[in-house]
């Protein structure tokens, strides 16, 4: 199975471990509105004096909605689905770049250990270190096979074998991560678009019945306004914080395959062989020499 397969694979299987973790994260919606909800409830409890004339009790139906994830998205309307589904691709992809991503994936330690170890004593020519390479198909193996093509050729060249590998390789540690970065935009801006068409409800509710000072009928227009809002920033402040992780982590991972292929560029470039061998010549004269 190809690389590419691999990682459609993971992304899908990702895809299916968020479902119940999707539930979790929208169910983190209703806490962020939670302390004002609190503090504003006691605000409705016998305002009126025992002898006033029956006055209609502020009903739940008025409040925002901060508990009841049903209301929630059937208060805030249409454009809270666009976000729901912000927030099942962020869970997604988080999973699978988190699988991806991991250290001993990407630069598993015991071959990385063996294979330079091997090479520094001449145990691997270059077809047994390319087989190698490819039987272990993790990013730093497909970098090392990209310098040992190259092998026995000018230094430059082997580098310059490590420069495609690691580009290549690069481009595909950093795969999805601009999912991360698109939902962190998007987030907030169908947020606003949904505010303005709660806004556009609540000026609408004004203009054709009158409603200003009646709270009943603005409440709809500043649910919808509010909710939107709150759910935009809640899909896009995690989004842009493992944005912002998992780019880090992609480039101290490059660093660090890029500094053990650079050992490898220096046992097997021309200069580097050509240099064992005159100092392997060098000591079987000497002790030619010094036999009686």
């Amino acid at each position: 199975m190809s690389n590419r397969h691999l990682s459609l694979f993971r992304a899908w299987a990702a895809a299916m471990l968020a479902l119940p973790a999707l539930a979790w994260c929208l169910a983190a919606l209703p806490l962020l509105a939670r302390a004002e909800g609190e503090a504003a409830a006691p605000a409705t409890v016998n305002v009126k004096p025992a002898d006033s004339p029956d006055t209609p009790a502020v009903s739940d139906r008025a409040l925002i909605p901060t508990r009841d994830l049903r209301r929630i998205i059937q208060d805030a309307g249409p454009l809270m689905y666009a976000i729901l589904l912000c927030s099942f691709l962020l869970v997604a992809f988080l999973l699978e770049r988190t699988v991806s991503l991991r250290r001993r994936r990407v630069i598993p330690k015991p071959f990385v250990t063996r294979f330079l170890q091997q090479l520094r004593e001449g145990q691997l020519d270059r077809e047994r270190a390319l087989d190698l390479c490819e039987e272990n198909g993790s990013p730093v193996a497909q970098v090392f096979a990209g310098a040992v093509r190259k092998w026995g050729r000018p230094g430059v060249e082997v580098e310059q074998g490590v420069i495609d590998a690691g580009e290549r390789v690069t481009n595909g540690l950093r795969q999805y991560l601009r999912v991360f970065y698109g939902v962190a935009t998007v987030g907030p801006l169908l947020g606003l678009m949904g505010t303005v068409l709660g806004m556009i409800q609540t000026f609408n509710a004004i203009a054709a019945h009158d409603a200003l000072g009646r709270a009943e009928m603005l409440a709809g227009g500043i649910a919808k306004a509010l909710l939107n809002t709150a759910g935009g920033l809640a899909v896009a402040i995690p989004a842009s914080i493992f944005y912002v992780f998992f780019v880090s982590r992609v480039d101290r991972l490059v660093i660090e395959i890029d500094k053990q292929a650079q050992e490898v560029v220096n046992v097997i470039s021309a200069e580097d062989l050509q240099e064992r061998k005159s100092g392997a010549g060098k000591s079987r004269r000497a002790s030619v020499t010094t036999a009686p």
